[in-house]
């Protein structure tokens, strides 16, 4: 069921209270799947949204909600970190995954919508079908950090990463990381930095895996280890994605609208997952891992992994600078000694 369609039931005084009193007084399970959170959650949001939907005699439309929505929530649920938040993330990543001064999990999809009218080739991925791009840092609680929304999907993978804010604001040091710190006692002091996949640019506050087959020991390690941390990434966009079905089929709105979509969900996801996680998102929802390091699917995997939230390939030139690649090899060397897990010499 798509919110929008839930706020407009309420103020086109169609039978609201006696819905939503049947399911109250029915299946909770049938409310939830119905609103996508339990009726106290929902009343809650109702609450922060209705002072901007509520026109006299007017009907608002999915774009107008979406915006509320969005200034709604924003504030509370995507505001920019600081740099003690940071600290908590990385503190999370660390006691979760075990891999120091980790602030996050980047990764960037194409959303496929319909094909704006007289827009010719300009948003026609690689992919065949027409997109954005939504480029998303992710926190070790599945829950979007920073987004940048919007980018055309013919624009070249390579370069939505650098021209995004976030990409911009990473390389120019912008985000207030907190100051280098060293991962073991009495070792070199180390950036705080997200990891990505090989689709990324290596920078010092940017790890990626080592490129190449045939790797030596140390080097399959870390690549292991930082895969565990990226699948945050993979997780988070296969949740949101299997929770807002509109998700799950290209967009046919107008552009402005789409980001309004995109935006509003994203809140939606953080506010449900901050505040109602048992139930929104419960352990087996989640891809995890067993005692020995195997990875177990979650369930938002059975209804397929979504055909409309799909990879974007390279998104940045490799020029990765001497001190990048020293800091990536001393969290290598962390990895098989001080840093090692039990279950990491088979992987």
């Amino acid at each position: 069921m798509w919110v929008r369609d839930i706020f407009l039931r309420r103020w086109e005084q169609v039978d609201y209270e006696n819905l939503v009193r049947e399911m109250r007084l029915g299946d909770q399970f049938k409310h939830f799947n119905y609103f996508r959170m339990s009726p106290d959650k929902f009343d809650s949001l109702l609450s922060k949204v209705k002072n901007r939907i509520a026109k006299q005699n007017i009907i608002l439309g999915i774009s107008e909600t979406c915006q509320a929505i969005w200034d709604s929530l924003w504030q509370d649920v995507l505001e920019p970190p600081t740099t003690e938040k940071w600290k908590e993330i990385a503190a999370g990543f660390n006691n979760s995954w075990q891999i120091p001064n980790c602030v996050g999990a980047v990764d960037g999809k194409h959303v496929v919508i319909q094909a704006p009218p007289n827009s010719g080739s300009e948003f026609y991925n690689y992919k065949g079908s027409h997109s954005i791009s939504l480029m998303a840092l992710c926190d070790h609680r599945y829950r979007f950090t920073l987004v940048d929304i919007g980018a055309r999907g013919r624009k070249s993978d390579g370069g939505i990463f650098r021209n995004s804010e976030m990409g911009r604001k990473l390389i120019n040091n912008e985000l207030n990381f907190p100051a280098d710190f060293p991962i073991e006692y009495g070792g070199d002091n180390i950036p705080f930095y997200i990891v990505g996949d090989e689709a990324f640019p290596l920078s010092n506050n940017l790890m990626r895996p080592y490129p190449g087959r045939f790797l030596s020991q140390g080097k399959r390690i870390f690549n292991y280890r930082l895969s565990r941390a990226r699948r945050i990434t993979e997780n988070t966009f296969g949740i949101w994605a299997a929770r807002w079905r509109i998700l799950r089929r290209p967009i046919n709105a107008s552009l402005d609208t789409t980001e309004r979509i995109i935006k509003a969900t994203i809140c939606l996801h953080n506010y449900l997952i901050s505040n109602e996680s048992e139930q929104y998102c419960p352990t087996n929802f989640i891809g995890n891992e067993d005692n020995d390091g195997n990875v177990i699917n979650g369930q938002w995997r059975e209804g397929g992994i979504p055909n409309n939230v799909v990879n974007a390939r390279r998104l940045g030139i490799n020029n990765a600078t001497r001190n990048a690649a020293v800091i990536r090899d001393q969290l290598a060397s962390y990895f098989m000694f001080e840093g090692a897990v039990p279950f990491q010499w088979n992987k």
